[in-house]
């Protein structure tokens, strides 16, 4: 996508936190960047059709499992959402204090990008428009192992600069900065399709999958799928979400330290 040049069927609110670890998965959203497949997932098609609704009367909205007291920290002078770009990247720019780890990140419709990837960090994939980052540079690391090939201990050297910017920033203030934002997130949200749906929900959910992505003892095994690209061999690792996949390409130091500080975010925005 050329920046400016998109046609946003969503708006979104800047989330700092969520989007703060978006950015470590978004070399799997960008999954054709180093060839690792993302097996798609569609439900399946019932053959027998469901019965008609008795009545037409709408189900009543999911009460709010974990409000937010984010009336008193919104910044009256917020912009409109579709003019948050710039408030949005001095907000991050300032949580993160460095170019380095921001250098992947888009900046147009960055609040759009980043609620769309949270959302779907649980899915099978992102929708391609959506993506908030650019690919990470080079490529998948593998090598020889027992049964095949597997990700390269090297590989985590392409993950260690994101990691360590994501695991260095300051819980407190990056969930005060959610806050401050949040009406223009809960509206992007809003205009994603979930009206009757509470993002900080919706956020919490996501981390608690993160946080369920098993700690494997050795690297992954990998296999080529008919175009060449790789795909892990075990069919229960390459059928998780992308989110879960983007945390199993990490080694096991990297993904204890994210989850470690989206444990303290959680913490943070469930209080």
């Amino acid at each position: 996508m050329q920046s400016g040049k998109a046609v946003w069927p969503w708006v979104l609110g800047v989330v700092v936190v969520g989007g703060a670890g978006t950015w470590l998965f978004r070399d799997q959203l960008q999954h054709l960047a180093d060839g690792v497949a993302v097996l798609e997932q569609s439900a399946p098609t019932s053959a027998v059709a469901a019965p008609k609704a008795a009545a037409t009367q709408q189900p009543a909205p999911s009460p709010i499992k974990h409000p937010l007291d984010s009336e008193a920290a919104a910044d009256p002078a917020l912009p409109n959402l579709a003019d948050s770009d710039a408030a949005a990247w001095s907000a991050v720019s300032e949580l993160f204090k460095g170019e380095g780890a921001l250098s992947a990140l888009l900046r147009d419709h960055l609040i759009q990008r980043l609620v769309t990837q949270v959302d779907n960090l649980d899915k099978a994939s992102v929708p391609p428009a959506a993506l908030a980052f650019r690919p990470l540079p080079g490529s998948l690391q593998v090598e020889p192992g027992e049964g095949g090939e597997r990700i390269a201990a090297a590989n985590a050297t392409r993950y260690a600069p994101y990691v360590q910017a994501f695991t260095a920033l300051d819980p407190a203030a990056a969930g005060q900065a959610y806050k401050r934002f949040y009406p223009l997130i809960q509206q992007a949200y809003v205009d994603l399709g979930r009206p009757d749906g509470y993002f900080n929900d919706r956020l919490v959910t996501v981390i608690d999958h993160l946080l369920d992505t098993p700690e494997l003892a050795q690297a992954p095994l990998l296999q080529r799928d008919e175009r060449g690209r790789y795909r892990f061999a075990d069919a229960t690792l390459q059928s998780r979400s992308i989110g879960q996949k983007a945390l199993l390409r990490m080694d096991v130091a990297q993904v204890r330290a994210v989850k470690q500080q989206l444990r303290a975010i959680r913490a943070t925005i469930t209080r």
